[in-house]
């Protein structure tokens, strides 16, 4: 499972999503939401700005799952 390390209290999926190499701007994630493709911890992603908080695990189907962790500090 791929980590992403954030030092805020959230970050929004399409940020998630670009940190993690599957798209190359932050519009592409339209595509993988209209199709379905998209999970927050185990349930559909419709949202491009959902926010994702530390221990959110992102999915996309086809691809490593990425869990969003806390920096300490």
């Amino acid at each position: 499972m791929q980590e992403i390390e954030i030092h805020t209290e959230f970050i929004k999926l399409q940020q998630v999503l670009k940190l993690a190499g599957l798209i190359g701007q932050g519009s592409d994630v339209k595509a993988f939401l209209a199709d379905g493709l998209v999970y927050v911890n185990g349930e559909v992603a419709l949202e491009r700005g959902k926010k994702i908080r530390p221990n959110d695990v992102v999915e996309v189907k086809g691809f490593e799952a990425i869990k969003v962790v806390c920096s300490e500090g």
